[in-house]
């Protein structure tokens, strides 16, 4: 079993991979059973994603952005046994000329030095107004 302060930087490792915008590797850092959840009820974003799901959302997601990526910076953890809370910030300015930068809460959990599940929690109100207004 891992400590809290090693799940903590599996967390941050996500979020410094996923700002790179390489699905591939974005992938890697997943469990084999790994799902993936967001909050909200906006059709094509929201809802819970198995690894091949998840894929294909940011394979779309990645093609708006200007550089392919949304930069996502961990501001504070913490974490329980397998669990990790993360909030955190985002910025991606978008081939289109918009702006998108949320706040996030995260809660992972980790199983065999992969990562199990994520929740994700944003203003899903930006979200759409950004991705779909």
């Amino acid at each position: 079993m891992s400590t809290p302060e090693q799940n903590i930087d599996l967390a941050n490792n996500f979020a410094k991979v996923f700002s790179t915008g390489d699905v591939e590797r974005i992938l890697d850092t997943l469990h084999p059973e790994a799902t993936y959840w967001v909050s909200g009820g906006i059709d094509g974003m929201s809802g819970s994603y198995d690894r091949e799901g998840l894929g294909a959302l940011l394979g779309g997601v990645t093609s708006v952005y200007e550089n392919g990526a949304l930069e996502v910076t961990p501001n504070s953890a913490i974490a329980q046994g397998d669990r990790v809370a993360v909030e955190a910030t985002s910025y991606a300015k978008l081939k289109n000329g918009r702006v998108y930068q949320n706040q996030y809460h995260f809660l992972f959990e980790i199983r065999d030095g992969k990562i199990l599940s994520v929740k994700e929690y944003m203003d899903t109100k930006h979200a759409y107004d950004i991705f779909f207004a």
